[in-house]
């Protein structure tokens, strides 16, 4: 339970940080400004291009060493997955924001609201709505991925578990059925409800 804590909590850092981020990525993305607009592209395809694990790699090995970062295992990946979430997220509150209505942001201008009052008091309100269900995926698969934490040497679930079967398998040969039975259920509990919230404002919409 205590390796599922630190799977939580990075979890949810990550997820607030990234939201934040990639909501103000996610705005200048819809922004004429070309040069910035290639720029936060690039940024969202490296991120998906890049596999989970040779983030972690990069962020934990080669970042303290390049640019002399003494952060813990885990602040790093929090830092890692910060900006995975931020870069996934950018595109979600991009498309959200480009499938408001057009008639509801020429309302706004008509209105004589300025960009920034545009964005607040219209475009943003309409697009949390359209942009909830991917959110809420977003996260269930920040939670799985953070099974991926055992390669940088963090007391994750799968880890704990990992050194449990290794110090009982001379008792317990059958423990590792059992260990990873519990870590199942454990993420099984944590990311159902999500999906199926998802699922259910999906249909809803």
């Amino acid at each position: 339970m205590a390796g599922l804590w630190t799977s939580i909590w990075i979890a949810v850092i990550s997820i607030v940080l990234g939201l934040a981020l990639g909501t103000i990525f996610g705005i200048l993305r819809t922004l004429p400004n070309k040069i910035v607009r290639f720029i936060l592209r690039v940024y969202l395809e490296f991120f998906r291009i890049v596999p989970t694990i040779v983030l972690l790699y990069l962020v934990y090995y080669i970042l303290p060493r390049t640019f002399h970062v003494n952060w813990s295992a885990t602040w790093m990946a929090v830092l890692a997955f910060t900006l995975w979430v931020a870069a996934e997220f950018s595109d979600i509150v991009r498309g959200a924001l480009e499938s408001v209505p057009k008639s509801q942001k020429d309302s706004g201008l008509a209105l004589g609201l300025s960009r920034v009052q545009l964005y607040r008091y219209v475009l943003l309100p309409q697009a949390v709505k359209l942009e909830l269900p991917a959110t809420i995926n977003l996260a269930t698969r920040v939670i799985k991925t953070t099974s991926l934490l055992m390669v940088i040497s963090i007391m994750e679930v799968i880890n704990v578990g990992q050194q449990i079967i290794e110090a009982n398998n001379q008792k317990y040969p059958t423990g590792v059925f059992w260990v990873y039975g519990l870590i199942f259920i454990l993420y099984f509990i944590l990311d159902y409800p999500l999906s199926a919230w998802a699922k259910r404002l999906t249909k809803n919409r």
